[in-house]
């Protein structure tokens, strides 16, 4: 089923990581109240991804959770987040996967919930988890009537910047258009810092940047590509916007946007970068904002979406349900389970984990308040409907966005040329 620009889960007009997340948050404590069944003690398994060595909201709900119900013992087990998807698959065919695995709607990774679902892997879930599935999403989060996962927050992906190094530097006025912004990366660079902080190393990162920089090229022009490429009717190859994408990378890369040994860079060198002022953005979660803001208190941060080509009105950001709990279908602790995620699908919880996190609330958000937030320069993309769900959710397996996400590290490296990324692209999603 395809998502249209108006994403219907955002009333107002709601993810790996996304799929892909770049950095994973903690913040204040979540509210509390339990669902759960009255008597002996129920013992579960968490499984999430993490970026660093903060604890991961999923872990601070969880323990929310437990502090509100005392009989309730759940043990973490949380995977780098750039080996999580394999972690996950290996431990899902061994059989000792956790009760509860954090996964991503669609099917363009190897945490993504259609073909974990095909290969037998998740559990139905009840009408907790069906009334937050975003209106209109309902193909990315299950089949044949069944829901397979449970969002819990809306996650925006386009940019996070640190607002206080900017103006630090000498930026009054945010970059406007792409050549402004390409401009100000060489004036930064000068003087020993850098516009963008890359995780260059680390294919999330550098595919997460790649499908930026092809929000207001490609799909603030065709909402529908990626249904057009489902038929046939395009290619990556073939897409002047795709090409345009990838090529901007190679700008980026000679305007010396990206700090010096980025191609080599792991996740550390966004938080470094960020939240020691030698960077001002960097192509991560828009919840990442919460957890830079913490590490750097006297900074200010803020979500945007990366700047369109000079003469463009076509900015775009991505604005989705990225992540999602599911139930491994070969649980032993099914009951204890499913009394968490009904907790979690309450009002009340599905608010307070956004808050810890981050991130826009899965629910009622129609009502939300951009202003003086850390979403206050992306709430008219949102509230016009220019934006969208990540484009790979909907890609047919995990092997186009690995294409892409290797292969812009090889752009960086001129190791390989935009053309040649495409082309690898067409190849795993014909597969």
């Amino acid at each position: 089923m395809t998502q249209h620009r108006r994403y219907s889960g955002l009333k107002v007009g709601a993810l790996a990581v996304p799929t892909i997340a770049a950095l994973v948050l903690t913040g204040c404590s979540a509210s509390t109240g339990s669902s759960t069944s009255s008597g002996g003690s129920q013992e579960f398994s968490l499984s999430f991804a993490t970026s660093n060595t903060i604890e991961s909201p999923f872990q601070v709900l969880a323990e929310n959770y437990m502090k509100s119900n005392p009989n309730v013992k759940i043990t973490f087990n949380p995977q780098p987040n750039d080996s999580y998807d394999q972690t996950l698959r290996t431990q899902l065919q061994a059989g000792n996967a956790s009760d509860v695995v954090v996964t991503a709607p669609g099917s363009g990774t190897g945490r993504s919930i259609l073909p974990l679902v095909q290969a037998g892997f998740l559990e139905p879930l009840d009408d907790a988890a069906t009334k937050l599935v975003p209106t209109g999403s309902e193909a990315l989060f299950g089949m044949d009537g069944k829901v397979y996962g449970q969002a819990p927050e809306i996650t925006v992906v386009g940019m996070v910047a640190n607002e206080t190094a900017a103006k630090a530097a000498g930026i009054t006025d945010f970059p406007s258009d792409f050549s402004s912004l390409a401009e100000q990366c060489k004036t930064l660079e000068s003087s020993g810092k850098s516009f963008f902080a890359l995780a260059g190393s680390a294919a999330p990162n550098t595919g997460l940047m790649a499908m930026s920089l092809a929000a207001s090229r490609v799909y603030a022009e065709d909402p529908k590509w990626n249904e057009k490429r489902t038929a046939k009717e395009t290619t990556f190859a073939g897409s002047d916007g795709w090409k345009a994408s990838l090529e901007a990378v190679t700008k980026l890369n000679d305007a010396g946007c990206f700090q010096k040994g980025a191609a080599g860079a792991g996740f550390d060198a966004i938080t470094k970068g960020l939240a020691g002022g030698t960077s001002v953005a960097g192509f991560i979660p828009g919840p990442s904002w919460k957890q830079l803001e913490s590490a750097a208190a006297d900074s200010d941060f803020d979500v945007r979406g990366l700047p369109a080509e000079q003469g463009s009105d076509k900015g775009f950001v991505f604005a989705s349900a990225n992540y999602a709990f599911s139930i491994n279908a070969a649980s032993k602790n099914k009951d204890a389970a499913k009394a968490f995620l009904d907790w979690a699908a309450q009002p009340e919880q599905t608010k307070a984990f956004a808050e810890i996190d981050g991130a826009l609330p899965v629910s009622g958000l129609d009502s939300y308040d951009f202003n003086g937030g850390a979403y206050k320069n992306v709430g008219d993309l949102i509230k016009n409907g220019k934006y969208g769900p990540l484009p790979n959710s909907q890609w047919p397996n995990s092997a186009v966005y690995d294409a892409l996400a290797t292969g812009v590290q090889g752009i960086i490296t001129g190791q390989k040329s935009a053309d040649q990324v495409l082309q690898a692209m067409d190849t795993a999603w014909d597969q």
